[in-house]
């Protein structure tokens, strides 16, 4: 079974918002999902982004991939630098 950490939109039409869940690959995109690990939301300016950072490296950990833009948002709160250096000083 393949995790992944992803955006599932929620909101009205033309009014985006999206949680920032893990989920199992073969779950739709606004489906199912394991836990909720933060929000995004694009309309604010600059958007808002709010992320649960222990829950995120732990299923990192966990071998859980991270889709393209929520790998660009991890790696833009720093994230994606403290799993790195965690995962290599060992």
């Amino acid at each position: 079974m393949s995790v992944k950490i992803r955006l599932k939109r929620m909101g009205s039409k033309k009014r985006p918002f999206y949680r920032i869940v893990v989920a199992d690959s073969r779950s739709p995109r606004d489906g199912r999902f394991i836990e909720l690990v933060g929000t995004y939301n694009p309309l604010v300016n600059p958007a808002e982004v709010k992320l649960q950072e222990e829950d995120i490296l732990d299923w990192l950990g966990k071998g859980a991939q991270p889709s393209d833009t929520v790998r660009n948002l991890l790696s833009d709160a720093g994230i994606m630098k403290k799993y790195h250096e965690a995962k290599f000083s060992k």
